[in-house]
């Protein structure tokens, strides 16, 4: 019997779940997140419909290296990988913003194309960042639903952080064409956003 069968027979099938033996690990607007014993986690989300939106969103991509795998839903929880690392914002604040980090947004922005989401934005607080600078996100709202051709909340997430130049002037040399996409939506995004700054 596969590892996976395992999981979704214990979790899902048989509600074999008893929180006093997992690690609360946060609450966020839809839900909140505990880490299994076995290392898996379980989202419990305050309402349902969510919970099935953001689980079809994962199932969809499963396996896309960006993205948690999920083994099974039930409800208004959900069985998932635990994702490693800390919030972007986080991360930046206390390690700063670097080249590698700002291709990797950028690598991770254009996987978001190829995956046909409707969605080209990410919270910064969505992302994870990894020990290696890798990313992976947490938490998708709405990719397949909400049309948004540029990343307008990530935008203003390294605004407030202060490295929305730099990353506007790494994307302007490594990915022209985006830079030449994006640009203008951004600034006018972020004049719109803060007036009283410009």
């Amino acid at each position: 019997m596969s590892k996976d069968k395992n999981i979704y027979d214990r979790y899902i099938k048989n509600f074999d779940i008893d929180l006093l033996k997992c690690k609360f690990l946060g609450k966020g607007n839809n839900g909140v997140v505990y880490l299994l014993p076995e290392g898996k986690i379980i989202k419990i989300c305050y309402e349902v419909e969510s919970c099935r939106k953001e689980y079809n969103i994962l199932k969809r991509i499963h396996d896309n290296k960006y993205f948690p795998r999920v083994y099974g839903m039930m409800g208004n929880y959900m069985i998932r990988d635990y994702v490693d690392g800390v919030p972007l914002h986080k991360h930046i604040k206390t390690n700063g913003f670097t080249r590698r980090l700002a291709i990797n947004i950028i690598e991770l922005l254009e996987e978001f194309k190829k995956l046909k989401f409707t969605k080209q934005d990410v919270r910064c607080k969505d992302i994870m960042v990894k020990a290696d600078e890798s990313l992976m996100v947490i938490d998708p709202k709405k990719f397949y639903t909400k049309k948004r051709n540029f990343p307008s909340h990530l935008s203003k997430g390294l605004y407030k952080l202060g490295v929305l130049d730099d990353f506007m002037w790494i994307l302007k040399e490594e990915r022209p064409k985006l830079y030449e996409k994006w640009h203008k939506d951004i600034e006018k995004y972020i004049e719109d956003t803060f007036p009283s700054e410009f």
